[in-house]
């Protein structure tokens, strides 16, 4: 009998699907008002509401993670920036089994409007 091995093919995580996931991640953290937008320098002339507040770089299988947030008032930063280092590099390992080298938070505003509740 003759035993058949089948390639199994190759699987490709499109850079917007990390996006997504890093920015759902980060707005469901405590603490975090919304995501700002990218620098110029960063972010493209036409905005796509989609990538505001992310950016992701890939080198082979590593992905480098930068999020820009404004954290609501009465929010200790320094807790709430290492949640979503913590949360967003395991929801990338998690989801798509990708090792993640760094998640650089930018804190580019904190929100005094009245709370939400």
């Amino acid at each position: 009998m003759t035993e058949t091995k089948y390639s199994t093919g190759k699987t490709t995580i499109a850079p917007e699907v990390l996006v997504s996931i890093a920015r759902l991640t980060a707005l469901g953290i405590e603490g975090v008002s919304r995501l700002a937008i990218l620098p110029v320098d960063v972010g493209p002339i036409f905005r796509n509401p989609e990538r505001e507040g992310v950016r992701i770089e890939v080198i082979g299988n590593l992905v480098n993670v930068d999020v820009y947030v404004v954290i609501q008032r009465d929010f200790n930063v320094r807790d709430v920036a290492r949640a979503i280092q913590s949360q967003v590099t395991r929801a990338i390992s998690e989801t798509v089994g990708m090792e993640v080298g760094r998640v650089n938070i930018h804190v580019e505003d904190i929100d005094y409007s009245e709370s939400k509740s």
